[in-house]
């Protein structure tokens, strides 16, 4: 078959899929941001494209997001009438729609099966909104609208949907009813014999080496900012520092936004919870707290593995590539009670929960597995268990995302407007 993958920053979460379609004899294609100059990796071809229109001017706050989208869309149409012309039409359209670039794509081949990466639908209810009230303490009318709006790529896209993939149960649920049933609950998989325990490992940390002997508590984001707690574990830091003087706290993450709001002002999250805390914390405690930034993954991975405890918390949101990773690597985790880490996580059994916004539960529930060997090692065994049974890359996920492909081959092609 001819497969053509679309993602901004492909591979992105193709990265095992695409290789394994261009081993079993499948022609893949990606139209893709993330090059400039057309270029092969592992097999898929990459043809670039770039957005040449600007966003308008004075445009509805509501819309400017859905604008931003159809400028994608339209960029990336214009890529297939080109690929088009070149004599290459796909069986299959593979994609991540969360930025409106297949938007257009049935117009130009209505033949072939679209399969989306369904990530999210943003919800209004169940507590999707005014989660945290501190950034959000009055829901009015118009927040209610505008994230309605924000599904127009959404709604736009999911009658092109064939086939949908997901990689949580909650974050398929959030889809509606009409759509859901199309969505297969997928995970896009987590290499366990690379991605595992390392009892000699070691960890370079400016002048020092950090071993599995040393008290090392890690914390992990994309982007350090409120959806994924970081606000409520550098309020936890100044109590934790004083309670463990051994610990070395290692915090990875970049200063920009993923998701959510940007902050007030010209500061990132990560500074302004600095400087919140800093006053709280000694010179002598603060030079044990250490900001990575983003860091090679042959390094995070080392990060993981020297980790006493590992703590986790995220808004009832996306749920993070890393959690799994932290569970394979053994590592004993403290992580918030919210959906969907309930559905890695059982408490007491592959990790310990505790309420997002409950920093002293944190501080609690960290120290005890500090203190617990005995407990941190069985939590651990049953972390990796839990993945290795489940969410293994070839095991499991990856052969569940080839069954997928081969359904979506098979599948009659929806035409536009359906």
């Amino acid at each position: 078959m001819d497969i053509l993958f679309i993602h901004q920053n492909f591979p992105g979460q193709y990265k095992h899929l695409a290789p394994a379609l261009v081993k079993a004899g499948h022609r893949c294609v990606s139209l893709t941001l993330r090059v400039k100059e057309p270029q092969v990796w592992q097999g898929v071809r990459l043809i670039p494209y770039a957005i040449k229109r600007e966003p308008g001017k004075g445009v509805h706050p509501w819309l400017v997001d859905t604008e931003t989208k159809v400028l994608r869309g339209e960029a990336c149409w214009r890529a297939a009438l080109e690929l088009k012309a070149q004599g290459f039409t796909p069986d299959l359209i593979v994609g991540h729609h969360g930025w409106g670039e297949l938007m257009f794509l049935r117009d130009v081949w209505p033949g072939a099966r679209i399969g989306l990466y369904c990530e999210l639908y943003h919800r209004t209810d169940d507590g999707h909104m005014g989660f945290d009230p501190e950034f959000q303490p009055v829901i009015t009318p118009d927040q209610f609208l505008r994230i309605r709006m924000k599904n127009l790529n959404n709604l736009i896209h999911l009658p092109l949907l064939d086939a949908g993939i997901s990689p949580t149960a909650f974050q398929a649920d959030t889809f509606p009813p009409a759509f859901r049933d199309r969505i297969s609950v997928i995970h896009d998989g987590i290499d366990t014999p690379a991605v595992r325990a390392n009892p000699a490992v070691r960890f370079e940390l400016g002048g020092r080496v950090l071993t599995r002997e040393d008290e090392v508590i890690t914390f992990v984001n994309r982007n350090l900012e409120p959806y994924r707690g970081y606000h409520v574990f550098m309020r936890a830091l100044p109590r934790l520092l004083r309670e463990r003087p051994k610990a070395q706290v290692l915090i990875v993450g970049g200063d920009e936004v993923s998701y959510g709001a940007k902050p007030p002002g010209d500061k990132s999250w990560k500074q302004i919870f600095i400087d919140e805390v800093r006053g709280q914390i000694s010179d002598a405690d603060w030079a044990r707290v250490h900001f990575l930034g983003r860091i090679p993954y042959d390094r995070f991975l080392r990060l993981l593995q020297v980790a006493r405890v590992h703590v986790y918390l995220t808004y009832p949101f996306v749920l993070s590539w890393s959690l799994y990773e932290a569970m394979a690597s053994e590592a004993a985790i403290v992580a918030s009670d919210t959906a969907p880490v309930r559905e890695a996580i059982t408490d007491g059994q592959t990790g310990l929960l505790v309420d997002f916004f409950d920093r002293e539960g944190i501080v609690d529930k960290v120290c005890a597995l500090l203190e617990d060997a005995d407990l941190r090692a069985h939590l651990g065994r049953a972390a990796r268990a839990h993945v290795v049974g489940g969410y293994d890359l070839m095991q499991h996920c990856l052969p569940e995302q080839l069954h997928w492909i081969d359904r979506l081959a098979a599948m009659e092609p929806g035409v536009v407007g359906d």
